[in-house]
């Protein structure tokens, strides 16, 4: 049994069990969290439900794991011959989610 849910701008397939980042979520480790845009439900058996654009009556629910940060990444900017440089850094935060059921 899988899903796809929508959250953060972002689309992400998921299955019971399984440990996804995500954007941030408000909320500390062990707050259950409910995704109500479902995109997409499958049952591993070759039928699913596609929703236009969402599935209605279908959540997804999840368990705040912990929160962190990414990787930095470096943003740099320089136009030739102006002495322009610009260097700067950016650490995007994130939230980790255990699913724990898919109700379709």
């Amino acid at each position: 049994m899988y899903a796809v849910i929508k959250t953060g701008g972002k689309q992400y397939k998921v299955a019971p069990g399984e440990v996804v980042k995500v954007e941030l979520l408000k909320g500390d480790a062990g707050t259950k969290v409910q995704f109500g845009e479902v995109l997409l439900f499958g049952n591993g058996e070759g039928v699913s439900k596609v929703g236009v654009p969402f599935l209605s009556g279908a959540s997804v629910e999840g368990e705040i794991v912990d929160h962190g940060r990414n990787d930095k990444i470096l943003v740099v900017k320089k136009k030739r011959r102006q002495n322009y440089r610009r260097k700067n850094g950016h650490r995007q935060h994130f939230t980790r989610v255990k699913i724990l059921s898919i109700a379709a």
